[in-house]
């Protein structure tokens, strides 16, 4: 005897794997995104292609190439993440300022306040 068809369940949680919301995808973000990616293929690519050449730089008693392949990338990576979510959550209380701003405005003149709920 054929069971049933189940129908189908809704789960609690909101869904994760939807659209983007357009704000993501924002000037600023954009922008900000494009420079920290900039300066990660410079860290990655380009300072240790060149680090036998910059072998006559000596900070702290050793060759500049041994801090970029040792230590420099990792801590610039570090810097990266930490200028990256520093500048979201700014962007983030720059939006939310604006947001309360557009709020608290009086409607012009001639049309309805628009209820944003």
């Amino acid at each position: 005897m054929p069971l049933p068809p189940r129908a189908p369940t809704q789960s609690a949680e909101p869904e994760l794997a939807g659209p983007f919301p357009p704000d993501l995808h924002d000037v600023r973000h954009l922008w900000l995104k494009a420079g920290l990616l900039s300066i990660w293929v410079l860290v990655s690519f380009v300072a240790t292609y060149f680090a036998r050449d910059l072998q006559f730089l000596i900070p702290g008693g050793w060759p500049l190439g041994y801090w970029i392949e040792a230590q420099g990338a990792v801590l610039v990576f570090i810097a990266i993440v930490v200028v990256y979510a520093w500048a979201m959550n700014r962007f983030e209380r720059q939006d939310e300022r604006r947001r309360l701003a557009l709020e608290a405005a009086p409607p012009a003149e001639g049309k309805p306040a628009v209820d944003r709920d």
